[in-house]
């Protein structure tokens, strides 16, 4: 099952939760165990897991993000100008996959799914105001219904 999710992206450097949104598929798919994947297809964007209860986690990536690939740098050959975006999105990932377990993600305490855009919004002919994020739901058949996670992840 395929779902998108579309985010709304206002500048360049942009981490969003989109934790609430993956859940909301869960719910609509009816999942009750399985691997929900979230996978962004996009070469100047990703996803990641963290915590997202504390904003500053996500000023401080995106700070150390900048000092290891800033946005200008004189041996960038790539006549874009968002060299830095590919390094930055290469680094965090494209996708991230979680357990579903009796209906929820199980992620651990204070962390979510969250989406990293790295180009402004209409900056340029391949970037884009919205950014899509597709969500697969791989609910297992009854026979791979097995105990699969340790109960301290719950």
């Amino acid at each position: 099952m395929l779902h998108k999710i579309h985010i709304q992206t206002t500048s360049r450097d942009q981490m969003i939760d989109i934790t609430d949104q993956v859940r909301a598929v869960v719910r609509q798919e009816k999942v009750k165990d399985g691997v929900v994947t979230v996978y962004c297809p996009h070469t100047t964007a990703g996803v990641t897991i963290n915590e997202n209860a504390d904003p500053d986690v996500v000023r401080d990536l995106l700070m150390r993000l900048d000092e290891v690939y800033p946005w200008v740098h004189p041996q960038y050959r790539h006549t874009e100008g968002n060299s830095a975006a590919h390094l930055k999105a290469s680094t965090m990932g494209a996708s991230q996959s979680v357990p579903v377990a009796d209906g929820q993600l199980v992620l651990g305490h204070g962390r979510g799914f969250i989406s990293v855009s790295l180009t402004a919004p209409g900056g340029g002919p391949f970037m884009s105001k919205y950014k899509k994020i597709n969500v697969f739901m791989n609910p297992p058949t009854v026979r791979e219904r097995v105990e699969f996670l340790p109960s301290f992840l719950f």
